[in-house]
């Protein structure tokens, strides 16, 4: 009687490299990263998905000079994630390509230069783990707000005891200057002054009129 399989170790993400040395300096590496359902179920719960369905990383190192590689890769997976609102499920297709540099005589980037340089070459490390590149680049892809269709958010309404409750509308730039704008056009307009406004020479008429005792 074989015994029962037990659930695989979801803690466990998956790993598969190559030593740089195999690389640097001799002929190009090609590789295909494709996890079996245990490591897939590992990867999706690290990343706190709801399944990664299919996962595959095809690619190829190729040394540069003496001591230098490139990586040039593709990165294709089906995954479902929660809706953000709902917490239906969500499914995507995701791809990307991967350009990365690794260099033998690598310095650090100053906080300028780590601005303004590039963000793909990183120091050539003992082994090349294509599993955690993968996941890296799976995870940098994913969407950041997942929506099931027709999943909307509720307009929000807030107010304190005793006051009219203020509506997102009412809470949008310049809602208060239209509201002003209607009462303004609403209103009645004064009617014109008819009176006779007296001036100087009214003024001078009147105290001729009218002589001193």
């Amino acid at each position: 009687m074989s015994a029962p399989k037990s659930d695989p170790d979801l803690t466990i993400l998956p790993s598969q490299t190559y030593r740089s040395a195999a690389v640097v300096g001799r002929k190009p590496l090609h590789f295909t990263f494709a996890p079996d359902a245990a490591a897939r179920a590992a990867i999706a719960a690290h990343l706190g998905l709801l399944g990664l369905h299919s996962f595959v990383l095809k690619g190829i190192f190729t040394p540069q000079g003496r001591g230098d590689v490139v990586l040039r890769a593709d990165m294709s997976a089906a995954i479902t994630q929660a809706c953000t609102i709902t917490l239906a499920p969500v499914p995507a297709k995701l791809s990307s390509a991967i350009a990365r540099d690794y260099l033998r005589e690598f310095a650090e980037p100053t906080a300028l230069e780590a601005e303004l340089g590039p963000e793909d070459q990183e120091p050539i490390p003992e082994e090349f783990d294509v599993a955690a590149i993968a996941i890296e680049e799976l995870a940098l892809s994913l969407p950041l707000y997942p929506r099931a269709a027709g999943a909307s958010l509720a307009p929000t309404i807030a107010a304190p005891v005793g006051s009219a409750p203020l509506t997102d509308d009412a809470l949008r730039p310049f809602a208060g200057l239209a509201s002003l704008a209607q009462a303004m056009s609403a209103a009645p307009k004064d009617k014109p002054d008819t009176g006779h406004a007296t001036g100087p020479a009214d003024a001078d008429a009147q105290n001729k009129e009218d002589p001193p005792k």
